[in-house]
């Protein structure tokens, strides 16, 4: 003879489902701002890749009078083809878009994942005018 007892033991099939939903919704919420945060870390791989190179043309600039650079002109590159270098973690490409002896201007554009942040392009000029191709505020 079996016995049975009053009390449930173990978990309804709704309350699971309940859960599974509450956990998807959750889970809906949490990644988009966790892909932004992300990408905002790595933003600033790209601004200090930016905030280098200015760094070493002004350097060139003190040395030679001249903002005419290269990125073997300033250590960047050992060859003088080259015309983009890529972040620590290639999340960045940085070029020279123009190199006069009175300016220049940087530009450092997203690869891979990174493509996706709001900010897009950075640039950087010899006035020190940070531009975005994307939102507001991408250089804090």
């Amino acid at each position: 003879m079996l016995i049975r007892s009053s009390k449930q033991r173990g978990f309804t099939l709704i309350e699971l489902m309940i859960t599974v939903a509450i956990v998807g919704i959750l889970a809906a919420i949490a990644y988009p701002s966790y892909t932004k945060y992300v990408q905002r870390g790595y933003r600033s791989e790209g601004i200090a890749q930016l905030n280098d190179a200015v760094a070493r043309t002004e350097r060139f600039y003190a040395q030679n009078n001249s903002y005419k650079v290269s990125l073997k002109l300033i250590g960047l590159v050992s060859d003088d083809a080259t015309t983009t270098v890529n972040s620590t973690n290639s999340k960045y490409q940085l070029s020279l878009v123009s190199s006069t002896t009175t300016a220049y201007s940087w530009q450092v554009v997203p690869q891979g994942t990174q493509a996706n942040d709001a900010c897009g392009t950075l640039a950087i000029d010899q006035a020190g005018t940070k531009t975005s191709t994307g939102g507001t505020d991408c250089f804090k």
